[in-house]
């Protein structure tokens, strides 16, 4: 009874909208009755399992996403990466309109999760929030992507030139494979759109993110029987605990770098001192030259050892690009604050990075066009497996928000 009372009001809707040109009225309307068929969609997205290394659950999230573009009349493209990256494929759909803007929506179908962990936080709705492992990060904007597109059609908006819809499944491991279209498509675009999600705290759409790289510290000792000999061992896990000690104070804040020891290994068994230990750091930066001196101050620091006779190395690997704010995502933004006007939404822009980092920066290397970002839901506890969820009040103003602005935009 309810899909068919949604039905009858999305046709009502759609004939009003086509009689007035889909004025701003309508797609308000249209926007709010879409809110229940969006949290059916999260369901959908959720209850899958999709973890950037998980192949068969990527295939299966890409084959549901291809399914909803189908069934919108949308035909979709499976773009394969390559054996070598071993992600899974990425899911292409274009529109053409009537005007001249070529307009991208990107958003990624991966989660950091592993198969198992959704057991602990299935979708479910207490009051205003939608909670679901990867529901922020970021099925919620798979999802405002697939209900935006429904609203374009229902509502015949065609003002733009060419719409292409680009969904990867390795965002959360850096994009290798999946990189080079997305820069491509950036640097074909007048407007990147990316739906990552913003904050419980505060709508916004953001300007700028963070640099990525990976520091690698790697202790080479000398083995040896932990019970009958230890004296004879050198410990690299004494050695490795020395280093990122005397390393962990190299974030500035005040310049937006953060550097985390995150990870660390030593050994094979309990009983013999380590001649091997690692461990891996997360480094953030506004711009990649900033790497250059956290890279500087690792290669000096090592030199302090604790454990004579172990060798100690680090290396530093670039990754992700920082997206910088530019005149023209200045001035898209300033017509999503304009558009959130007209709803009476409070919404701000973000132009300084904050420490996450996300494939709007590859859409900005070449870019010509603006590129913003945070165009998914308000949200929480992205990366987290206890407390992910989204705030089901952001559907209807996001839906409205990126209609307008793809309805309005001009190069």
């Amino acid at each position: 009874m309810l899909r068919y009372l949604m039905t009858c009001c999305l046709t009502l809707v759609v004939g009003g909208a086509a009689a007035q040109g889909a004025d701003p009225a309508a797609i308000r309307l249209l926007s709010g009755q879409q809110v229940p068929l969006a949290l059916q969609t999260l369901e959908k997205l959720v209850s899958i399992e999709s973890g950037s290394r998980d192949l068969a659950g990527l295939a299966k999230i890409r084959q549901l996403i291809e399914a909803e573009l189908n069934a919108m009349g949308l035909a979709s493209e499976v773009i394969a990466t390559t054996p070598a990256d071993q992600t899974g494929a990425m899911v292409q759909a274009k529109i053409k309109g009537k005007g001249t803007s070529r307009i991208a929506l990107i958003a990624h179908m991966d989660t950091v999760y592993q198969r198992g962990d959704l057991a602990r936080q299935p979708f479910r709705v207490e009051g205003d929030k939608a909670y679901g492992l990867g529901i922020a990060d970021d099925k919620a904007g798979v999802a405002m992507i697939l209900h935006t597109l429904r609203m374009l059609s229902a509502l015949n908006i065609d003002s733009f030139g060419e719409l292409t819809v680009l969904i990867n499944g390795d965002e959360e491991i850096g994009s290798p494979g999946s990189r080079e279209r997305i820069t491509q498509l950036g640097q074909n675009s007048d407007l990147v759109i990316s739906f990552e999600g913003s904050s419980v705290k505060g709508d916004y759409v953001r300007l700028a993110t963070s640099s990525i790289a990976r520091a690698t510290l790697t202790v080479a000792g000398r083995a040896s029987h932990s019970g009958a000999s230890p004296e004879q061992g050198r410990n690299a896990l004494y050695e490795l605990s020395h280093q990122i000690l005397q390393m962990r104070d190299l974030s500035d804040p005040a310049k937006g770098l953060k550097l985390n020891w995150t990870q660390a290994s030593a050994g094979t068994v309990p009983n013999m001192i380590p001649s091997q230990a690692r461990a891996t750091a997360d480094v953030r930066a506004e711009r990649m030259s900033d790497f250059d001196a956290v890279e500087t101050v690792l290669k000096e620091r090592i030199k302090n050892k604790l454990i004579p006779d172990t060798t100690v190395t680090v290396d530093l690997l670039r990754g992700r690009p920082a997206l910088n704010a530019t005149d023209k995502s200045r001035a898209a933004a300033r017509q999503v604050l304009a558009l959130a006007g007209e709803i009476n939404w409070k919404i701000t822009m973000l132009e300084t990075a904050t420490g996450g980092g996300t494939d709007a920066a590859y859409a900005s290397l070449h870019t010509q066009g603006a590129v913003i970002e945070s165009f998914g839901l308000q949200g929480f506890g992205a990366h987290s497996d206890d407390a992910e969820y989204v705030l089901i009040s952001s559907i209807q103003p996001r839906l409205y928000i990126t209609t307008r602005l793809i309805q309005s935009f001009k190069p």
